[in-house]
């Protein structure tokens, strides 16, 4: 028991420090985002306003407009990620979690790299590379046929957001792809052996083996999903600028917060309406950690060992 206390003590050492720059860094912050969503200025006075800053987001028509925009674009740059991105890194896991394929590690660095990589340089790099006027997009589809297909892609309003949420994940398919891959790694060597002797081998064994016992982290990285794209920012800002160009059709919750709170070009900056909307993305997300937390993690758990 005298040495459990020193421990203990220790522990404690490494985690009031840890705390407390988490209060400072994050807590502290979101009250007062929170609590400065409820003023407004009048004059040159700060006055309490309740909830008459989301009132004006949500109805009037020279805010409602925008943000429900932003939020129809947001929601559709997480289903491309959802319906593409996951999908694609558990097939990738699934092939490279075989102890057949040779070159394992070096597939998996190769697909994991653009994770590391600065949202700056993809959204320039891919920003030349689908230039209609130097870009090499254009000459590739023409060497494999293609050429037909091209188009400005980011110019094109009905097209710009797509294409950037396609890069957005060739750019982090290798998180969802290692995730899985330690997932599938986990699985008893009795339970795939068992599967084996009653002749459940390849892709059936996948889908009717592996894929329900991995359902669990399949769920953490849909939420994962969910919380990075409804706070995406940078690789909009990037390849469309603040405006998000074309006519505002890859505008984001990211970037119409941006616009509001610190103003840009002739838009100057409201700090009051700016936390309304941050408030309003931090209550979107939070319902959605609910929604999977109390209703669909609970279902998962009848998976886990």
């Amino acid at each position: 028991m005298a040495r459990g206390k020193p421990v203990r003590w220790h522990v404690g050492v490494f985690l009031a420090p840890a705390l407390l720059v988490y209060t400072a860094i994050m807590i502290i912050p979101l009250f007062g985002t929170l609590n400065l969503s409820l003023f407004n200025k009048a004059g040159d006075l700060r006055v309490f306003v309740g909830l008459q800053n989301f009132v004006t987001l949500f109805g009037d028509p020279r805010w409602s407009g925008a943000f429900w925009n932003a939020l129809g674009n947001n929601f559709w740059f997480f289903v491309i990620h959802m319906l593409v991105q996951n999908p694609i890194g558990i097939l990738l896991a699934a092939l490279l979690s075989s102890p057949r394929l040779r070159m394992a590690a070096f597939y998996r660095t190769a697909i994991f790299v653009p994770t590391i990589l600065s949202f700056v340089i993809v959204g320039f790099v891919w920003k030349l590379i689908l230039s209609p006027i130097w870009g090499i997009a254009p000459g590739m589809l023409d060497w494999v046929g293609l050429k037909g297909l091209f188009a400005p892609w980011l110019g094109k309003a009905e097209y710009a957001l797509t294409a950037l949420a396609l890069v957005s994940v060739w750019q982090f398919v290798g998180i969802p792809m290692m995730l899985i891959y330690a997932a599938l790694l986990s699985i008893p060597d009795d339970v795939i052996e068992a599967a084996e002797m009653d002749g459940v081998t390849g892709w059936s064994q996948f889908w009717k083996i592996k894929l329900p016992l991995i359902l669990p982290s399949i769920g953490i990285i849909s939420i994962l999903t969910f919380v990075g794209n409804f706070n995406a920012f940078d690789l909009i800002y990037v390849a469309q600028g603040a405006l998000a160009g074309p006519d505002f059709a890859t505008d984001i919750l990211g970037t119409f917060l941006y616009r509001t709170f610190f103003g840009f070009q002739l838009q100057l900056g409201d700090p009051y309406m700016g936390s309304a909307i941050a408030t309003a993305m931090f209550g979107i997300i939070l319902i959605g950690v609910c929604v999977y937390l109390f209703g669909i993690q609970t279902r998962l758990r009848r998976y886990q060992f």
